[in-house]
């Protein structure tokens, strides 16, 4: 009789398949929002605003962070503080893709994605492109969007059991 092989978690014997995975899907979804960001900058340059029901969408520079915040501070100075904050977060991001759950994983995926994107956007000193305006909330982004929904479902992700995990009492 033979006895039966162990079933190995693949993400815990191959981490570096999790991370090469993690850091993939952020680039693709970087290159899909820079791809976008150079069709606003090409269509929109001229003044053009598309109406929608929803959103309005016009061409504007933020060369601060989120909300516009540290608009007024030297280039050089916005581009350091974010480099430092993005490396830090794709750091923590691959060290951790072994370990999260699938949740977690995506979510992981999306901020990494978004994150990438409007730091590679703000390298030209123009600052970056946002063109999806709401009227009653500041102009933005689709990395933007890969942020904050990235952020919640990474967030998920933590605060829910995952396959393996006992709830605790």
């Amino acid at each position: 009789m033979s006895t039966p092989t162990p079933v190995r978690d693949s993400a815990r014997s191959r981490p570096w398949m999790r991370r090469g995975g993690l850091l993939a899907g952020a680039l693709l979804l970087a290159g899909a929002d820079l791809i976008i960001k150079a069709q606003a900058e090409a269509n929109l340059s001229g003044g053009e605003v598309i109406e929608a029901p929803l959103l309005t969408i016009k061409l504007l520079y933020n060369t601060g962070v989120a909300f516009s915040l540290g608009a007024s501070l030297p280039t050089a100075v916005v581009v350091a503080g974010t480099g430092v904050i993005v490396a830090a977060l794709l750091s923590w991001l691959t060290v951790s893709a072994p370990k999260m759950s699938a949740t977690s994983f995506t979510g992981g995926i999306l901020v990494a994605g978004g994150a990438l994107g409007n730091f590679i956007d703000r390298l030209d000193g123009r600052g970056v492109v946002d063109y999806l305006h709401s009227g009653w909330f500041p102009t933005f982004n689709l990395a933007d969007v890969f942020v904050t929904v990235g952020v919640a479902v990474l967030v998920l992700g933590m605060l829910l059991p995952g396959k393996g995990q006992e709830k605790e009492a």
